[in-house]
């Protein structure tokens, strides 16, 4: 048994990982605010406190010490996450309970979690395997739903003008360097409204390995804005206008780029770029107008309520130089363009009916879709258009939904909930297989999905739970008319012939939670049906076109908890592991073959041992995180992906971590790290990158 599986599987003995040993709130689950300890979901809950504290640079990263979650990186500023199992458009992301997830996102993993700015983040909830019925289509393997920071007017003296702020920075000494720095500033009138704003830059240098050396055009730079205004229109309602803005540019996908100079680790070969350049400019806004509030009455038709009108821009551009890859054709040069505009609107309400709680609304999300793009050789005498999607597309999902909480008795709480959704795609033109233009087209497709959860409590400290969630994927504008380049540069084309993905999830938990424990054991199945994926076109063709002819499964185990052992230490961690497989035509009409999913979660784990000062002015935190070798994968499957997937599947690694913080006083703190103690040289499965060696990090933040 090597290193790894040995502490892995020790790891799995001990009381593990929770960020805290409090019970926190956990509003995503169910539209309610509830303690964790008392909703029958998987959930983690993740605050601004933890991030900063563990030097998470990124959305992606924060996830990374959650049981059920590997975080995929395809380069270093387009992290994706597998939530048990699935990544990209299978997941849901929100930002203040509002979609981010529209239209035109890709298949696999994708950049588009690392839109959104972490800094500008008061906490993110985790539900896993859940939110079709609650939010929609693509909630499958799970909901993130990251909560921005507001102005703390309701909690100021009444009546009284106050002004606060913060100014942070932070330092990574790793490779080139980084450097990230956050001013924010909070201004109001106590009880009445208040204003949050918040500039964060970020100049993220080439990252360094121990045996690749310096990873050169890792590195990109950043530019975010936050704006919230809260305003109580009476004591129990609050209008709220927030704006979200992130501009990140030439962000590398570093694994095609000659910089890839290809990887040798214990007989595992990753193969090396063959193009000169692949780069992203990625943009991301979100504003939107919220009315919420609640009567206190306790006979009130309506007890609580929330309208959310909302709109999104999303620019994502890409440059390819192909040269000198011999098989690029005669034209190398490539560039595409898709520019996203999202009407949004979400209402919510929750009504006493009966011995139990009604939680219903709707949403709508409306699409209009541009793209652009071309191809064309070096002297550019021989230039064709090039769509990456289907340009002036529009896209519409329209739902309905309710969701009954029924307490028959004490210890025992039945959830159960359905939705039905509406999605219209309006196709513009676009090429096929053939490069031949396509006229416009509109289809439609409809979908019910139900979920039935259950929650009992034992004794007052131990607790299970579980239940049966269906789920749904409706087909995008990319299944559609997608043409994008995929893997180690093989062409994926859309389909307008495919129907809504389905899923359903079976899982059973129990949990128990004490003063100084908490810990819990969730096992989960997904069986998954239609599955939308590219098949080859041919035997031997890299070029694939979307298809309904996938099915398969996913399952796995969750062990996590956190344990005060003394009233200074806390030990905490966490073990997953999961397997699947698919049924897939090895080509169009071919033979169907049975295979491992390609980013199947290995046995992963991690174990922090924290002390804080009796006089919580000081903690120092020591984790060490591992994961097994993740080799079940198929050889045609890893040479597709060869660039980010090595020979024999991806090896596994122990990484040991160092951080301490210092309040000196209320207005000053000091926080500082170091990463990868050992210079391990590793990464994470199916990423295209290396994750960085040895590094420092320090961090200085003034409050007033």
């Amino acid at each position: 048994m090597n290193k790894t599986l040995s502490f892995l599987l020790l790891s799995g003995l001990v009381p593990l990982h929770a960020q805290n040993l409090l019970d926190p709130l956990v509003v995503t689950a169910e539209r309610v605010a509830s303690p964790l300890s008392e909703t029958a979901y998987s959930a983690s809950i993740l605050d601004a406190d933890f991030m900063r504290d563990n030097s998470r640079r990124s959305l992606p990263d924060a996830l990374q010490y959650t049981p059920g979650v590997l975080v995929q990186k395809t380069a270093y500023g387009q992290g994706s996450p597998f939530i048990r199992g699935f990544t990209g458009r299978q997941n849901l992301l929100l930002v203040d309970g509002v979609r981010i997830n529209n239209s035109t996102f890709r298949s696999g993993p994708v950049q588009y979690w690392n839109t959104i700015d972490p800094l500008a983040v008061d906490h993110l909830e985790l539900i896993k395997s859940q939110g079709s019925v609650l939010y929609g289509s693509d909630a499958i393997g799970g909901t993130l739903n990251a909560f921005g920071k507001a102005s703390k007017f309701r909690e100021q003296t009444a009546g009284q003008t106050y002004l606060g702020g913060a100014a942070s920075y932070e330092f990574r000494s790793n490779g080139q360097g980084s450097h990230i720095g956050r001013l924010e500033t909070d201004t109001g009138i106590g009880g009445k409204f208040g204003i949050l704003l918040g500039v964060s830059a970020k100049d993220y240098g080439d990252i360094k390995d121990s045996a690749l050396g310096r990873m050169r055009n890792t590195g990109y730079p950043e530019q975010d804005l936050d704006v919230r205004l809260d305003w109580a229109l009476t004591p129990e309602s609050t209008l709220t206008l927030a704006h979200y803005q992130v501009d990140q540019d030439d962000v590398s996908r570093w694994h095609r780029t000659l910089n890839n100079h290809g990887w040798f680790e214990d007989g595992h070969v990753v193969a090396p770029g063959k193009w000169t350049a692949d780069t992203f400019n990625q943009e991301h806004s979100l504003t939107y107008l919220r009315y919420a509030g609640e009567n206190p009455r306790a006979d009130a038709a309506i007890g609580r309520w929330s309208a959310t009108l909302s709109y999104q821009t999303v620019g994502d551009s890409e440059f390819q130089n192909r040269l000198p890859d011999p098989a690029a054709g005669s034209r190398p040069i490539r560039g595409s363009s898709i520019d996203t505009e999202t009407l949004g609107v979400d209402l919510m309400l929750e009504s006493k009916l009966g011995p139990g709680a009604l939680v219903y609304g709707l949403d709508y999300y409306h699409d209009k879709v541009d793209s652009s793009g071309y191809q064309t050789n070096l002297a550019n005498t021989n230039r064709r258009e090039s769509l990456p999607i289907g340009d002036d597309s529009a896209y519409d999902l329209l739902g309905v939904y309710a969701q009954y909480i029924w307490k028959p008795l004490e210890p025992l709480e039945i959830t159960g909930g359905g939705r039905y959704t509406y999605a219209q795609a309006t196709v513009g033109r676009y090429y096929n297989s053939s490069n031949v233009e396509q006229p416009g087209q509109t289809q439609d497709w409809d979908a019910v999905v139900g979920s039935l959860r259950a929650l009992y409590h034992l004794t007052p400290c131990w607790s299970l739970y579980g239940g049966m969630s269906q789920a749904f994927r409706a087909p995008n504008l990319d299944d559609l008319s997608g043409n994008a380049t995929a893997r180690a540069g093989n062409d994926s084309l859309g389909s307008a012939t495919i129907d809504p993905e389905k899923f359903l999830t079976y899982e059973l938990g129990v949990r128990r939670s004490t003063g100084n424990l908490s810990a819990s054991l969730a096992a989960f199945y997904t069986d998954a049906k239609d599955l939308i994926v590219g098949v080859p076109i041919s035997n031997g063709s890299s070029t694939t076109v979307a298809t309904n002819a996938s099915a398969g499964y996913v399952y796995g185990f969750e062990l996590e908890g956190a344990w005060r052992i003394h009233p200074q230490w806390t030990l905490s961690g966490f073990a997953a592991w999961q397997d699947g497989r698919t049924q897939t035509p090895a080509y169009i009409c071919g033979p169907v073959q049975d295979k491992p999913n390609t980013r199947n979660l290995p046995l992963t784990g991690s174990l922090a041992l924290r002390w804080t000062s009796a006089s919580q002015k000081f903690w120092v935190e020591g984790r060490v995180m591992a994961a097994d070798t993740e080799d079940r994968i198929t050889a045609a499957d890893q040479a597709a992906d060869n660039q980010r997937i090595p020979t024999g599947g991806t090896p596994g690694y122990v990484v040991a971590s160092l951080r301490a913080g210092w309040q000196v006083n209320e207005h000053l703190d000091f926080t500082a790290g170091l990463e990868n103690l050992t210079n391990e040289d590793y990464r994470s499965h199916g990423s295209g990158q290396n994750e960085p060696g040895l590094g420092g990090i320090l961090g200085a933040r003034v409050r007033w």
